[in-house]
């Protein structure tokens, strides 16, 4: 039996279901639209590693998990993190069932970052998936068309 205990720190309670998470690692190879060195893929999606990934080049960006195996996906938690740029940041997150043009959409969300107010969102989804064979996430990172660049703190899925 899982259970929540509610008076915890939300810190707490997200380390006591970290061992829920899949490992992204085992069972998926992902593609990417771009990288900078210093930030790869691995980074957002390897438990307890903390720099997260990030675009080489500014605009539209794609991360796209293709599953060996079709997985049954019951929560999605997504963080993004910008402390340098004011921005207006959209992401869409899609599903497919196979290797065909099946997507279906998960989510589509814009929210502001802003240096002096708002620098991190932590987005945790319940959802109930089954059968993904590949999980896709377009990250705009301005909806303005600014020189920002796309990025990602964490990817979990459980």
């Amino acid at each position: 039996m899982r259970k929540l205990i509610t008076g915890e720190s939300e810190h707490l309670q997200q380390t006591k279901r970290s061992g829920d998470w899949l490992d992204l690692e085992q069972l998926a190879q992902v593609e990417i639209s771009s990288e900078d060195a210093d930030h790869p893929i691995e980074s957002a999606l390897i438990q307890n590693n903390a720099s997260g990934w990030r675009a080489n080049e500014p605009g539209k960006q794609t991360i796209r998990l293709v599953f060996d195996n079709p997985q049954n996906i019951t929560r999605i938690q997504l963080l993004f993190e910008e402390s340098g740029h004011e921005r207006t940041q959209e992401f869409v997150l899609r599903w497919s069932p196979d290797d065909r043009d099946n997507q279906r959409e998960i989510v589509r969300q814009q929210y502001n970052f802003s240096p002096a107010a708002n620098t991190r969102e932590l987005e945790d989804y319940t959802v109930n998936l089954d059968g993904v064979l590949i999980l896709e996430m377009d990250i705009t990172p301005d909806i303005s068309g600014g020189n920002a660049r796309a990025s990602l703190a964490r990817l979990r899925l459980a």
